[in-house]
């Protein structure tokens, strides 16, 4: 059977992302709009889910492999789940009490996304497989590409979709279902395609020495850009003193790593993937050493480093999945239960860098929305917003230049 054009990874990445991040960003906020429920309440859920959907991840992949018979079937009962959650959660008058509602309803948009994520990631390994020398590189510039536009314009979606209508989550949710309807279609040739039959456990995964260093390199290199999403409103809105540039900030930063993506695709196919990386890194060290240096106003430099750290966190997203998958195709070929822990790692950056960064800015008398933060709150932000990730960042970079990464261990 022909394979569906690669154009098809760019546009089921961007429905992927729609239902990620943009999420958390607009779901506790139309709850307590809408239905008068309380952000702590909000927070403790989310909370929980995040708990959940990390533990359930390896379990996930497992369930991919297992389904590598029925994929299409499973992708489109997922793919289902997920426009069915997205609508209740915006677009249904809640049946229920909101805040069970609320809860209810991700989390089936959770298992679902997680699901989705892990078997396209795993169908990635196997599709580049036949493209190749340099495969999983093309393929991750065109995935990672579309998944960012996907988050840049789900993230302002709601906002413009106000000016139009008196319903923006009904109506987004709407045009959620049919980026999904379209999505599945642009793939669906390649579900289709034959699966490697066996299976690998996580545990023959974690027994290979590179993959063992890629899943380290992934968790400290990922946890820089937990930190700083977890920080950004606040640094933008208390530090930099500019509430409402929030939004175009978000957007400028997603729309430079999408722009960069192809472009580091090229650099890996001309000087290696492992040079190319070492480049963004050393790029996003850069961009936020000069973030430490930034105060009231200073709006327009950070717009430039916003410019400048996207780009980076484009060569992160293209390169690094993509060298995964190389050695995957080496030592897993299913890759459901790699990609399994894969995501584990990345979720649990998040959660980690919750838990780490806003008790210190608590304890320091950092107030969010507040004008009255003492300076020592604001100092510590900066330092934990720009110098923390530098110095992760730096760890990173060292470990991946110690770690040997060629053609016979990646393809």
């Amino acid at each position: 059977m022909r394979a569906a054009p690669l154009s098809g990874y760019a546009v089921f990445a961007a429905m992927l992302t729609a239902a990620g991040l943009p999420i958390y960003i607009h779901a506790p906020k139309f709850y307590v709009d809408q239905y008068g429920v309380s952000l702590a309440a909000l927070g403790s859920v989310l909370f929980g889910l995040r708990l959940l959907d990390v533990v359930q991840d390896p379990a996930l992949g497992w369930l991919s492999e297992r389904l590598h018979r029925w994929r299409s079937l499973a992708v489109l009962a997922a793919v289902a789940l997920l426009v069915a959650s997205m609508a209740a959660l915006f677009a249904v008058v809640p049946p229920v009490a909101p805040l069970l509602w609320f809860a209810l309803s991700l989390t089936g948009l959770f298992t679902a996304f997680s699901f989705l994520t892990i078997t396209f990631y795993a169908q990635g390994v196997s599709r580049a497989g036949r493209m190749g020398p340099g495969g999983h590189v093309r393929l991750a510039a065109w995935r990672e590409t579309g998944g960012l536009l996907g988050v840049s314009v789900a993230a302002v979606a709601p906002t413009v979709l106000m000016t139009v209508t008196a319903a923006p989550f009904a109506a987004f949710a709407l045009g959620f279902g049919g980026l999904a309807a379209v999505a599945a279609l642009a793939m669906w040739r390649d579900w289709s395609l034959p699966a490697a039959p066996e299976t690998t456990g996580w545990r023959e995964v974690l027994a290979d020495a590179v993959a063992r260093r890629l899943l380290l390199l992934a968790l400290i290199n990922a946890t820089p850009v937990a930190v700083t999403s977890t920080l950004f409103l606040f640094f933008v809105e208390s530090r930099l003193g500019l509430p409402g540039w929030e939004g175009p900030l978000l957007v400028l930063f997603f729309l430079s790593a999408a722009a960069s993506a192809p472009g580091w695709g090229r650099a890996a196919r001309r000087f290696g993937e492992k040079p190319a990386l070492l480049a963004g890194m050393g790029l996003s060290i850069l961009a936020f050493g000069f973030a430490t240096l930034l105060g009231t106003g200073d709006g327009l430099a950070f717009a430039a480093i916003c410019v400048a750290s996207g780009a980076a966190l484009g060569a992160d997203m293209t390169l690094l999945p993509a060298i995964f998958a190389g050695r995957m195709a080496r030592i897993a070929p299913n890759a459901g239960q790699a990609f399994g822990l894969w995501s584990f790692v990345s979720k649990f950056t998040l959660a980690l860098a919750a838990v780490a960064v806003l008790p210190l800015l608590q304890a320091a008398g950092f107030e969010p929305g507040e004008t009255a933060s003492p300076e020592r709150a604001l100092v510590l932000l900066s330092l934990l917003y720009a110098a923390l990730p530098c110095v992760l960042k730096l760890v990173a970079l060292a470990l991946l230049a110690a770690t040997p990464l060629n053609r016979e261990t990646i393809g």
